[in-house]
């Protein structure tokens, strides 16, 4: 599939984008919370930052209700930036969540979500 055509865009280019805003989330961590927003988030911990996390997420799904294409695109990298700095806050790293993501390639959502134990 040529990235025209892909939906999710190229890959390697995501895996990129991420790893570096990853990078640029740990670099800050210990930054003046006056002048830095994700020295903020991280300040506030797991609260604050899964508070906007969640704030993020709902204003992402009613983008994709309810506006266009870029606006999509906006909240959808407000979600993931807030996303990236909730992991951080709790320590878990995106090697972590992608080793998640290769155990369940292959598996319908269905029969992941089954295989979960309660």
């Amino acid at each position: 599939m040529t990235p025209q055509h892909d939906p999710l865009g190229p890959a390697a280019f995501l895996g990129e984008v991420l790893s570096e805003l990853a990078k640029t989330i740990d670099a800050r961590a210990g930054a003046d919370p006056e002048t830095s927003w994700t020295a903020t988030l991280l300040a506030g911990g797991p609260a604050l930052t899964a508070k906007k996390l969640g704030e993020e997420g709902v204003e992402a799904a009613l983008a994709v209700a309810h506006q266009g294409d870029k606006e999509v695109a906006n909240e959808a990298a407000d979600l993931i930036y807030h996303l990236l700095a909730a992991l951080r806050s709790r320590g878990v790293s995106l090697d972590a969540v992608a080793k998640v993501l290769e155990q369940r390639q292959g598996k319908s959502g269905i029969e992941e979500k089954a295989s979960r134990k309660p």
